[in-house]
């Protein structure tokens, strides 16, 4: 049988023979080898061993001992020895160690007095304690603090052991008493604690008569009188919560953070009327700005959208103080805070926000920030969403976020582009000045997803004749000359784009490795260099914008296949804008040029590995396209292609609003729910606030937001029954699962005329499930039931079964009786909850599995 605990001590080097050394040196005259030797009988005791004949030993030579170090520690191993025989009666030898403890509680010295006070707050007999009573009682009144400080915590131990009351019957008056005239923090904290468990309406009666003082009280003191309030507003009987209110509000002003946050939770708990709600937003706020701890940070983030879910109204006010906590240089802190402050845009707010995220988009410039590369991905991201539900706000980013295609963060990079892209859809305004500026910075882009898209932009939305024209030229450009590559006279492959000089190293160094793609599938990867020249080449020069031609002579003709599509695009808007026949079947020759080159590189020996034939394939349809074109082809790719993206983001709108309409529609009132109108109540004698907050109680009695309770029909399905009605012990059980913690509460009912003794509920797992609690034993009257409750701990993702038998004894029949329970199966559905996931995300994650990487 399990006892209580309060004292754990790791020892793993004991053994039973160490006894007796720890006996012959308690009986020495040592001191510290007397100190040593009680250590290790502590520790010994606390990990099974008993010690029975130590006890003795104890009383003859510890307990006459003056050394303070000693007493200390006669206490622990009083604390954790057996003081009940097998038929839980109190061992005669206890009455020893009465009188020492008597003579500790009125010992001259303040030390002894103190810990042996403390002692008796984890003494649970009785007997042991009712001779001390008077003499703890007189240490209320002891001149020293730290005495009067432990008496108080005796005083309440003792009167909340089940038969306290009769011990010290009147404990609240004179606690009561001490407290009126008490100064030390901590032995008030302690009067107003026992005030607050045993005796409440005394607790509230203290706290109304002070509650103008109570700005002025220690630090814990108003945290117990925050937790008084808290407690008593539970109650459905809720007379004075406006004087709770005022006492709250009054304690915002405390210099203590702690009260200050205690202080916002209960205010919201208690009040919803905007005004308390506001301030309570107000507080953390300012205890987000002021402190630097990453964890406090991310607490308050956590409390801040609480109050978001329910107050989305109040919350929008404060949105710019939540924005100034991107100042911390943590990247999960930055992150909840702009998940945060996107909840709460309003057409009102989201020019003030943009220009803020856009002044931070800036800073990442510098390169002063640490991580700056995913802190700019993530600001993207927020103006990203900014703009795509307000479009009025994406022409004053959207400039300067293009900047960032050539970004050395990938991932930056293409959620800018991704940005553009959906920009340059759905505001037709910023069209013209958004390609032309693509056209511009093209060439800065090193990422071969960000150029697919950029291309695929150029080929969709460059629509006069002077923006198809930049266009081919860009491309043309940051392709370089062609071919791509020439054979010499010696064999040897070289890039023809180098010019010839004597000092040029013709050099291909190609690795093959693996790598993981979005959908995680493995490919093989190939890299070659070009030519390795010595001469320096200088910012700006042809070797700076050749972009495309690296990625395409590095081996990847996914892109070279892009290339070939947006020329075709291109060639195609350019037969129907240009009105010069001659200059589109110029064009159109250009554009089979780099396609036929492209074929030719991948066909050749010059790079490790050939094209592939999917982009084999794409490119060969583009050139004959180009060569005979008809009416419907051209339909096809200058019209279905964009008209296939537009759907695309009118489905995800769509798809936005309907979520969005069905959280507006949760029915919160029945038909025949009572309605109070509060223009008819009397307003006499009422604060602003108090009125608020009368008016916001009636509107959620009204709309059912007091009614907490989940469906009952939802609670019977979770209803297990374990054993038989026949049994002659009825068992059912009532499963819990919250993340990763299970909570079986069983009901086990006596069905027979007989008490059951030591009846014990033992369960075992199977799967990766652990059984937190160790089972105990009960003592059941006839007819009677017992919540029993176990805690189970999921360690991982797999399903477990739970199985296990109630075991009891009854009087007449010696042996122990077993009833078998039905087996508890946990499924892994009941701990995994469906969630929405971005496609940026998920590879994101995918890449960081472990497993993939090794």
């Amino acid at each position: 049988m399990d006892k209580p605990c309060t004292l754990l001590v790791h020892f793993d080097k004991g053994s039973a023979a160490m006894a007796n050394e720890i006996k012959a040196d308690l009986e020495g005259s040592d001191v510290a080898a007397k100190v040593e030797a009680m250590k290790r009988a502590v520790m010994l005791l606390l990990n099974g061993e008993t010690l029975p004949t130590l006890f003795i030993t104890v009383v003859r030579y510890v307990l006459p001992s003056e050394d303070h170090t000693i007493q200390k520690l006669l206490l622990l191993y009083l604390e954790i020895i057996d003081k009940r025989d097998a038929a839980g009666r109190v061992l005669p030898e206890m009455i020893l160690i009465c009188q020492n403890l008597r003579n500790n509680l009125q010992h001259p010295n303040e030390y002894i007095r103190g810990v042996t006070l403390r002692f008796l707050c984890r003494l649970s007999e009785p007997e042991v304690l009712e001779p001390l009573v008077p003499s703890i009682l007189e240490n209320l009144e002891h001149r020293h603090h730290f005495i009067r400080r432990h008496a108080l915590s005796a005083i309440s131990a003792i009167y909340r052991l089940p038969h306290g009351d009769q011990l010290i019957p009147d404990a609240p008056e004179l606690v009561e008493r001490a407290l009126a005239s008490e100064q030390d923090a901590s032995a008030r904290r302690n009067a107003f604690l026992m005030l607050c468990l045993c005796g409440q309406e005394r607790a509230v009666a203290y706290l109304f008569s002070n509650a103008e003082r109570v700005t002025e009280w220690p630090d814990l003191l108003q945290m117990a009188a925050v937790d008084l309030i808290r407690k008593v507003c539970r109650s459905p009987n809720r007379a004075d919560k406006g004087r709770y209110i005022k006492i709250i509000i009054s304690l915002l002003s405390s210099p203590s953070t702690a009260v200050v946050y205690e202080c916002a939770g209960a205010l919201v708990s208690l009040s919803s009327a905007p005004t308390a709600v506001r301030a309570a937003a107000n507080t953390y706020c300012q205890l987000l700005s002021s402190q630097s701890d990453n964890n406090v940070r991310l607490i308050l983030l956590d409390r801040l959208n609480e109050l978001r879910t329910a107050h989305r109204d109040v919350m929008v006010d404060v949105v710019m103080d939540v924005l100034r906590a991107l100042s911390s240089p943590n990247l999960d802190v930055k992150r909840k805070v702009l998940d945060l402050v996107l909840d709460l845009l309003t057409p009102r707010n989201v020019e003030e926000v943009v220009l803020y995220l856009k002044k931070e988009v800036v800073k990442t410039q510098s390169g002063e920030l640490e991580k700056g590369g995913e802190y700019r991905q993530m600001l993207v991201q927020a103006i990203h969403a900014c703009a795509v539900e307000y479009p009025e706000v994406a022409g004053s980013v959207v400039h300067l976020l293009m900047d960032f295609l050539g970004d050395t963060n990938v991932a930056a990079a293409v959620d800018v582009v991704l940005f553009v892209r959906e920009i340059i859809e759905t505001n037709p305004k910023l069209r013209v000045s958004m390609i032309q500026r693509l056209s511009d910075t093209f060439y800065q882009i090193r990422a071969s997803r960000v150029c697919s898209i950029a291309l695929w932009i150029l080929g969709e939305y460059s629509l006069s004749l002077s923006e198809v024209e930049s266009a081919i030229t860009t491309i043309k450009q940051c392709l370089g000359d062609l071919p791509l590559f020439t054979l010499s006279e010696e064999g040897e492959t070289t890039d023809s784009s180098k010019p010839t000089q004597p000092m040029v190293n013709s050099v291909t160094v190609s690795s093959r490795r693996p790598v993981v793609l979005a959908d995680g599938t493995y490919a093989t990867q190939s890299a070659a260099t070009e030519a390795i020249s010595t001469l320096p080449v200088t910012a700006g020069s042809l070797a700076s914008t050749l972009n495309l031609r690296s990625l395409i002579l590095s081996g990847d003709f996914f892109l070279a296949a892009v290339v070939a599509c947006t020329l075709t695009k291109l060639v195609l808007r350019l037969e129907e804008v240009q009105p010069s026949k001659a200059e589109a079947n110029k064009a159109c020759t250009g554009a089979l040029l780099v396609m036929t080159s492209i074929l030719q590189l991948g066909l050749s020996s010059y790079l490790p590995q050939l094209i592939d034939n999917d982009s084999y394939d794409r490119i060969v349809l583009c050139v004959r396209l180009l060569c005979n074109t008809g009416d419907d082809v051209r339909k096809i790719w200058l019209q279905s292609c964009r008209q296939s993206f537009a759907k695309m983001l009118a489905e995800k709108q769509f798809r936005e609003t309907e979520e969005m309409k069905a959280k507006s529609q949760i029915s919160h009132a029945q038909p025949d729910d009572l309605i109070d109108f509060y223009h008819l109540k009397s307003r006499r004698g009422m604060s602003q606030l108090e009125l608020e907050d009368e008016v916001q109680d009636d509107l959620k009695a009204a709309t059912g937001g007091f009614s907490k309770e989940t469906d009952d029909a939802n609670r019977l399905n979770r209803i297990l029954q374990l054993t038989g009605f026949s049994d002659p012990v009825y068992a059912e059980a009532f499963v819990t699962v919250h993340h990763y913690d299970i909570v079986l509460d069983v009901t086990v009912i006596n069905r027979t005329k007989e008490t059951l003794q030591n009846l014990c509920l033992e369960l075992a797992t199977m799967g990766d499930l652990k059984l937190v609690d160790r089972p105990q034993n009960y003592t059941l009257a006839p007819e009677s039931s017992k919540q029993i409750r176990a805690n189970i701990k999921v360690s991982s993702t797999e399903t477990g079964v739970i199985f296990g038998n109630i075991v009891y004894e009854t009087s007449n029949v010696m042996e122990r009786s077993v009833v078998v329970l039905n087996d508890i199966h946990i499924d892994i559905m009941d701990y995994i909850s469906p969630a929405t996931c971005a496609d940026v995300t998920f590879r994101n994650m995918w890449a960081e599995f472990e497993w993939e990487n090794k």
